[in-house]
């Protein structure tokens, strides 16, 4: 049997157990297995790779502090083009910093601020604020004394990357909970809203709240919610509404196929259209059923066609697709996956060229995986990454990078994907207003069109989002080559695939060089054409 599963029984029993009404409550929520243990031998076994292959391992893997119980996952981009890694599960997390011309696989790595006393999540609620700022909500599990307790935290903090520091948020007040956990967000759903509106889920029930940014207060939203959060995710579309494919916890229904719609200007979900087509949640309806079914999804990633490629889970067989007009609010079915494969949890992300770039593994929790490039019309096996066959879905995640680079993660090693093809340039951020002069220190204002990119990026099954739909700014020296982030906060935006007029203030660093040099504005991995800037 394997031992993950395992641990998911014994915990369900304890929890049943400790609340004889669970049962028709019709709420408890289902819990993911915990990443594997690693030794020594392990992570002294550098995956080999082709020199063909499209992956490359990072020259400098993360030095996490705790290889053995977490390990490097949850990668966040931050606003000044460094990216954010936590030990997952841990509290240390750590920073990536591209080297002077802007490699990542060259990178090097620093120690940030450990998360707060008491808070240590795994699978949590992740997003960069308007502002700039990290907020992280919730975890499934907590980590202490050495041991991952499933207890569906409703504690977060946010990251101040400008002080290094982490702030602890106070949970919504009207968040509920179950049996023995008055109160959780637990492996939560969120997203920023077009309007940069943080709103989190609670997993266990059908609450969703906004966040106020500066108060850090909370206000309720999302009436009418088909079915409690629990393993859905949220995919941001271009008319400003919020897509999500009901997973039926609570309300099993062994062919279900709703899918509901966030309306920002309402406050309401709304169930429209006939469904998905498909099944994207594993009821197990082919192989024992509720008692079986892990109520899963896949990740779903708008591309820029306005079409949002769906993906589904399992228990039974070959996970389906199905890919939602975004234009029509019309679902089509997609390509099965082949074999036994389906991704019950798991990463994807939007390459620079319009494909999507996914990880997949047999049935529930299995390994090894495999990764499938969907480009509009085929579903296509690509080449592993470098440690595929030791990978369940569940352990991936993914980032897309300013270089137009997949980064990737699995608890094990850091590597990164480089996607063929380009972009269409019609994607590309196109600035408006510039400065001609720009300062070492100094801060300006940016605006233009497109500056969100055409999608959130990535996206997995329910929790650790890591969406990169914000401008990044990008200062190349015309003499050296270097390049330099500055670091954007306050945009105007957030939408997706918006003509919206957008701006951004972005801060120069101290260390920019001085000279003639090429500015561009970066979003989703694709930049838009240079303008000159003069660094005095």
């Amino acid at each position: 049997m394997n031992p993950f599963i395992h641990l998911k029984t014994i915990v369900v029993v304890f929890v049943l157990l400790a609340w004889p009404d669970i049962a028709s409550a019709q709420s408890f929520p289902r819990l993911k297995p915990l990443p594997p243990k690693k030794d020594a031998s392990a992570l002294k076994a550098t995956p080999a790779l082709a020199p063909s292959s499209p992956w490359q391992l990072l020259t400098n893997q993360p030095p996490v502090l705790d290889y053995t119980d977490c390990g490097p996952g949850n990668p966040i981009l931050l606003t000044d083009g460094t990216v954010m890694l936590a030990d997952n599960g841990c509290q240390d997390w750590w920073r990536l910093t591209p080297d002077a011309f802007g490699s990542y696989v060259n990178g090097t790595w620093t120690q940030l601020a450990s998360l707060p006393d008491g808070y240590s999540p795994l699978y949590h609620a992740t997003a960069v604020l308007s502002d700039g700022r990290v907020i992280i909500e919730g975890g499934e599990y907590n980590f202490s004394n050495g041991v991952f307790h499933a207890v569906w935290t409703d504690q977060g903090a946010i990251y101040d990357p400008l002080a290094n520091t982490w702030t602890l948020v106070a949970p919504p007040p009207f968040f509920g909970g179950f049996g023995p956990f008055p109160r959780t967000i637990g492996d939560a759903q969120s997203v920023v809203l077009f309007d940069g509106t943080f709103m989190l889920a609670d997993c266990c029930t059908r609450d969703t709240a906004l966040l106020d940014a500066t108060t850090l207060t909370w206000t309720p939203t999302g009436k009418n919610k088909f079915d409690i959060h629990d393993e859905e995710g949220w995919t941001l579309l271009p008319n400003k509404k919020v897509l999500t494919v009901d997973a039926y916890v609570g309300r099993y229904d062994p062919t279900g196929m709703s899918f509901e719609l966030y309306i920002p200007a309402s406050g309401k979900w709304t169930s429209p259209g006939a469904g998905t087509v498909v099944q994207l949640w594993d009821s197990a309806a082919d192989c024992g059923g509720r008692r079986f079914a892990s109520f899963e999804v896949g990740p779903a990633v708008l591309r820029p066609d306005g079409s949002v490629f769906a993906t589904g889970a399992n228990a039974c067989g070959a996970g389906h697709t199905a890919i939602y007009n975004s234009n029509t609010g019309v679902w089509t079915p997609g390509p099965d996956f082949p074999d036994s494969l389906d991704i019950a949890d798991g990463p994807a992300a939007l390459e620079p060229n319009g494909s999507v770039l996914m990880m997949a593994s047999p049935l529930i929790f299995n390994t090894p995986s495999t990764f499938f490039e969907w480009d509009g019309s085929t579903l296509t096996e690509v080449s592993p990454a470098p440690n595929a066959s030791n990978d369940s879905s569940f352990y991936g995640n993914m980032l897309v990078l300013p270089s137009g680079q997949i980064l990737f993660t699995d608890f094990f090693f850091v590597s990164v994907y480089n996607p063929a093809g380009t972009y269409n340039p019609a994607w590309a951020p196109r600035i408006q207003s510039a400065p001609a002069t720009v300062s070492p220190g100094g801060s300006y204002v940016i605006s233009g069109h497109r500056f969100n990119g055409m999608s959130q990026g990535a996206a997995y099954g329910d929790d650790q989002q890591s969406a990169t739909n914000y401008p990044l700014v990008r200062i190349t020296n015309n003499a050296t080559g270097h390049v330099f982030y500055s670091r954007t906060h306050d945009h105007s935006s957030m939408g997706v695939a918006s003509g919206a007029f957008v701006s951004t203030h972005f801060d120069v660093p101290t260390t920019q060089e001085h000279g003639p040099s090429q500015l561009v504005v970066v979003a989703n991995g694709i930049p838009s054409a240079a303008v000159a800037v003069t660094v005095d």
